[in-house]
């Protein structure tokens, strides 16, 4: 594969402290790479380094003759001045960038709900972000760095991205550098990661998964004060081995070790132990809505317009909804934005008033929501967390465990020093760690989390989890991030066209009812020349494919207990019949070669399922 630019011992150092030193590393041809580390550790510095925009202190960095870079930076860089088309497409007559297939997806993909001849200055800051993705995207690149490209995506368009980045350069060619918290999306997309820490980038094989499996490898050597880390990340490749197939059946995953690491590993949530403390804390009853529609009045430009009056018509937002949430119920929602999740939640809450149906709260619910702007902080601005902490109470129960808010402030990430400083001088996501603190030491029964991965890095998102594990309550999720909504919660729902749907299934089944075509909000499509079918498979097709998924997984199941047997016979057999040891070998060789051969086919199977 051809080098596209390298990086030789890089120095650089901000005035407080040393960000990297010594730092060697390439990019070639074919690399997809997903950049992950705690927040504040370099991994933005490092692409601004990588692309030009930052010279080292020390070092060099050098780019291929003619190299093309293209840039996602976090900060927000479209022109107000212009119109969405304008930015995008500049000014190429429609009926050439129509007729690129390339430009036509990008647009339909991240576009769909943006004015094309709008002005930016009008546009909501999500949309800007998406503008300024696609304006990339529709560009020819050799390398391409995003930084946070999943902010202010919905499931739906995370999902797209990661399609379009999979099939955006032949195998051997281009290359991928994307910093994100977004664990599902490393997964999907990246084939190496570079974790950013202590001054130095340390490189991984594979994408988030296999990450996560040398970690917990390179944790177990490492010193005691590693401990609570090592763990936690075990935990977390518990969870991965025992989930979806998808992120542990790639050939280059070292299954067999994985195992081993986990074997004494519990579930990470004792369902049968939480519902029962869900029960005792919140009694039988929780918050039912019985047949509840809401109806908001029509707002001029967003919804249709009677056309006798011009009157915007009233919007039926939720119609007909049925949920009887019970104790210890753990839910995620998924919804595309304006679909009603957040009216859905002001139900449960008492916030919103149905039109018609009736919500009935149980007599013991005590309800928090974390909230995604940050209220709960405001009045303590200028205090010091430790003063804020020390207002609180004075324990916590976490599972069996009790512990101190000083404890859990630890457990979040935060350090000795940190508790002296004022909570305004925090940063986002240290606010969005002692918000949840906070709330969480109200002990309510029934807990709301809307968007709670905002400003959190992967390693935080681990820790928040582990603690949601042990929360013996209801727990509602609302968030764009599939790995978050799959790992703490148990079940999921859907908003599609004002019902809420269960999916039996998951993210999966959600996706695949959007391609579908099923419930796109009123009022939002993709500039009309942009329309394109989304191929799929046809039912029958699709049957057959989840058939034969379903036997990979049974073939794969009987393979691995074959090998597990040949083993055993290996390590009793007589060392002395070279014969026998032979045959036993050559089968196990076999076995294991019908492995490799049947994981390739569950991705293929799987990738033709998600087109």
């Amino acid at each position: 594969m051809a080098h596209l630019l390298g990086a030789e011992r890089l120095h650089l150092e901000f005035p407080t402290r040393v960000v990297f030193d010594e730092v060697t590393l390439g990019i070639d041809e074919g690399d997809r790479i997903g950049v992950v580390g705690r927040n504040g550790d370099g991994k933005s510095t490092l692409l601004k380094l990588l692309d030009g925009r930052l010279s080292p202190d020390g070092g060099r960095v050098t780019h291929r003759r003619g190299i093309r870079i293209g840039t996602l930076d976090q900060s927000d860089v479209v022109d107000p001045g212009k119109t969405v088309a304008e930015f995008v497409v500049g000014g190429i007559e429609e009926h050439v960038w129509a007729g690129d297939a390339k430009v036509r997806d990008v647009i339909a993909g991240l576009l769909g709900d943006v004015p094309w001849h709008g002005q930016i200055a009008n546009l909501s800051g999500g949309q800007r972000r998406r503008v300024g993705l696609a304006a990339l995207l529709v560009g020819d690149w050799d390398v391409v760095f995003l930084d946070e490209p999943t902010n202010h995506l919905d499931v739906e368009g995370i999902a797209w991205l990661a399609g379009h980045l999979k099939r955006r350069w032949p195998t051997d060619a281009g290359a991928l550098v994307v910093v994100t918290h977004d664990r599902w999306f490393l997964d999907e997309v990246c084939t190496d990661t570079w974790e950013v820490h202590d001054g130095i980038v340390e490189p991984f094989e594979g994408g988030y998964a296999a990450y996560v499996l040398q970690r917990v490898e390179r944790d177990r050597s490492a010193a005691a004060s590693e401990a609570k880390r090592q763990n936690l990340m075990r935990k977390e490749l518990a969870w991965l081995r025992r989930g979806a197939p998808a992120r542990t059946s790639k050939p280059k995953f070292r299954i067999d070790a994985a195992n081993e690491l986990i074997e004494n590993e519990p579930p990470v949530r004792n369902k049968v132990e939480l519902d029962r403390l869900a029960v005792s804390r919140l009694g039988k009853d929780v918050v039912d809505l019985l047949d509840v529609s809401v109806v908001y009045p029509g707002r001029e430009g967003v919804q249709a317009t009677d056309a006798a009056t011009g009157a915007p018509v009233a919007h039926t937002v939720l119609r007909d909804i049925e949920w009887r949430i019970a104790p210890g119920e753990r839910t995620g929602i998924l919804g595309v934005n304006g679909a009603g999740k957040s009216t859905l939640l002001g139900l449960v809450t008492g916030e919103v008033q149905p039109t018609s149906g009736r919500v009935k709260r149980g007599k013991t619910v005590r309800i928090a929501t974390l909230s995604q702007e940050l209220n709960e902080l405001t009045e303590w601005a200028d205090s010091r967390v430790s003063a804020v902490v020390a207002e609180q109470r004075s324990s916590y129960q976490v599972g069996d465990k009790e512990m101190t808010p000083g404890q859990l402030l630890e457990r979040l990430g935060f350090t000795t020093a940190q508790l002296s400083t004022p909570v305004k001088n925090l940063s986002g996501g240290q606010k969005r760690r002692l918000q949840l603190l906070l709330i969480l030491l109200q002990e309510p029964n029934v807990l709301i989390l809307d968007e709670p991965t905002n400003d959190l890095d992967t390693d935080m998102l681990a820790a928040i989890e582990d603690l949601l594990d042990s929360w013996p309550g209801t727990l509602l999720v609302v968030s764009h991030d599939r790995y978050l909504i799959e790992r703490v919660t148990d079940r999921q729902f859907a908003i599609l066209d004002g019902h809420l749907r269960d999916l039996p299934r998951g993210v999966d089944q959600y996706l695949e009812l959007r391609r579908a075509g099923i419930a796109e909000p009123a009022g939002v499509s993709a500039p009309s020349s942009t329309r394109v079918a989304t191929a799929s498979l046809g039912g029958a097709d699709r049957r057959n494919a989840e058939k034969e998924l379903a036997s990979i997984d049974r073939k794969l199941e009987k393979t691995a207990s074959q090998i597990a047997e040949l083993h055993e016979k290996l390590a009793v057999h007589d060392q002395g019949d070279y014969v026998g040891l032979t045959s036993l070998g050559d089968r196990l060789r076999e076995l294991e070669a019908s492995v490799a051969d049947l994981e390739t086919r569950w991705l293929e199977v799987s990738e033709s399922l998600e087109a």
